[in-house]
């Protein structure tokens, strides 16, 4: 049978309520693929190639039990033209396609090269939207218009009434506050408290690693660790797992690390929404029907701290990048060049934070976000790593990162490359931070007491080092302001020993 149409459906966009699939028409072919561009832009985690491709897969299978037509391309196939303009012009050719559509790509560089192709076809062409996110990419430029700055509590406020989402029938926030971060922020829980497991799929990932083994595309970490849910019915499951067990203690410890438990009270959700399996609304809807059903059991703050991920930030991030792209990528404003050490690919360090935020996330392909932001972001950082490198680093070792959610997190919050877009300061902290937030210092090899000299934790000296070297950058940032004014006071010695025990870290960074 003849095809009229050709859909693309790209690797994170694995929605099975989008419209297009509302209808079997035999005369429309979906086309998925597997391509060694996509898989080696930058060097990715084993576990993040096996994942987008077994979910790819059972995509793929459920359209074609649903009567779709299907053209799928492994990455092993021996027609497999390895990218997308390949494929695609194969397919168009071989089936006399009269129309190519496209649903819009969430990358900037995808979305510039699919138009690109798009606008060389002599047939017709459309881009739909993915009809997933709660905003359209350029809504939040327009309501921030020429604000200096575009703060995410203006944002969250703004999509809080907008949606109605935990309002008063006079339009104040429930509970009289709009953001409960400062309740959000406590250490660890003591290690006798229940944790709940994180959601075991039984999914079997032996036939896409031995793809990926004879394809021979590059990677690292390890492809066992935390699954991830790879259907509908599994990322239904991950979000009733979360909102039974994980959310009623969420907000409290959101921002607190412990060494036996890397996904503590996180929703691990991130994978399943930002490849579409589940959709924003339906995830805060679920997560309000809880509270609403046991206000007891779930507090306002487990819950607003929740729905502020999900309705703020996250929509917050993405506005931010198409705001900014694509000069937002080649940023550097604080002129960082130094590269990562390479134990950031192996966990090879004496320093207990890095080695365990590191081992978490090449044995999952997961750390939560104050591991990602404040251990090896705020190391990376302080040291002044090439932005670039950073980015790649970030893009390539987590399951869930996809370009416009991992960009702005990595170079703006986390590296402050964008000189302040994002956010009001730089995210760098001492090892007290690490000490009060982790259980991470126990038996360190480094003791973060001692503030300089051999055998002091090298955040201490490294923090204060950083905010030296970018003084005339930073030193008017009125949030920096007190430890700026506490640089001032020490004596000369105190700093002079501050520095020259970053600068001997700093000559050693393979071997911390």
């Amino acid at each position: 049978m003849a095809f009229h149409t050709l859909r693309l459906v790209l690797g994170d966009q694995l929605n099975p309520r989008h419209s297009w699939y509302q209808r079997v028409d035999p005369q429309v072919l979906y086309v998925l693929m597997e391509v060694r561009t996509e898989a080696t832009y930058v060097r990715q985690h084993l576990k993040k190639l096996a994942v987008f491709f077994a979910a790819m897969r059972r995509f793929a299978a459920a359209l074609t039990a649903q009567g779709h037509p299907v053209r799928y391309y492994r990455i092993t196939d021996p027609d497999n033209g390895q990218s997308f303009e390949a494929n695609l012009r194969t397919v168009l050719e071989a089936e006399g396609i009269r129309r190519f559509e496209y649903q819009a790509p969430d990358e900037y560089r995808l979305d510039r090269a699919l138009a690109e192709f798009a606008g060389s076809l002599a047939i017709e062409t459309a881009c739909v939207d993915t009809e997933h996110f709660l905003t359209q990419r350029h809504d939040l430029a327009r309501l921030m218009g020429s604000k200096k700055q575009w703060l995410l509590e203006t944002f969250y406020r703004h999509e809080r009434t907008r949606l109605g989402i935990l309002l008063e029938p006079d339009g104040t926030p429930v509970g009289g506050r709009w953001n409960y971060d400062a309740d959000n922020r406590n250490p660890p829980p003591p290690r006798s408290a229940a944790l709940p497991p994180p959601p075991d799929f039984g999914n079997d990932y032996r036939e896409v690693l031995s793809d990926i083994a004879a394809a021979g595309l590059p990677h690292f970490g390890r492809a066992d660790g935390q699954d991830y849910p790879l259907d509908r019915p599994q990322a239904l499951q991950a979000l009733r797992d979360f909102v039974a067990h994980g959310l009623p203690h969420f907000g409290t410890y959101q921002d607190s690390m412990r060494t036996d438990a890397p996904w503590l009270y996180h929703s691990l959700l991130s994978f399943a929404l930002n490849v579409k399996l589940l959709h924003p609304r339906e995830v805060v809807a679920a997560a309000l029907a809880a509270w609403q059903a046991a206000p007891e059991r779930i507090g306002l703050a487990q819950l607003e701290g929740f729905v502020r991920q999900i309705i703020g930030w996250r929509e917050y991030i993405r506005g931010m990048y198409w705001a900014h792209m694509p000069r937002y990528a080649t940023t550097n404003h604080l002129g960082a060049d130094r590269p990562l050490p390479g134990w950031y690919w192996t966990g090879d360090t004496k320093m207990s934070c890095l080695r365990r935020a590191i081992a978490d996330s090449l044995h999952n392909a997961y750390a939560h976000h104050i591991q990602r932001l404040m251990v090896t972001g705020n190391f990376a950082a302080l040291i002044g790593a090439d932005p670039e490198e950073v980015n790649a680093w970030y893009l390539g070792i987590y399951a869930d990162a996809i370009e416009w959610v991992q960009l702005p997190n990595t170079h703006g919050m986390s590296q402050y490359a964008d000189g302040g877009k994002l956010a009001t300061k730089p995210y760098v902290a001492s090892g007290a931070y690490i000490d009060r937030m982790s259980d991470y210092c126990a038996g360190c090899h480094y003791r973060v007491k001692q503030k300089t000299g051999a055998g002091a934790c090298p955040l201490n000296s490294l923090y204060w080092h950083f905010l030296h070297r970018n003084a005339a950058t930073l030193g008017g940032n009125f949030r920096l302001a007190q430890p700026y004014s506490t640089w001032r006071r020490m004596g000369p010695d105190q700093q002079a020993a501050y520095l020259a025990t970053a600068e001997a870290y700093l000559a050693e960074l393979e071997t911390l």
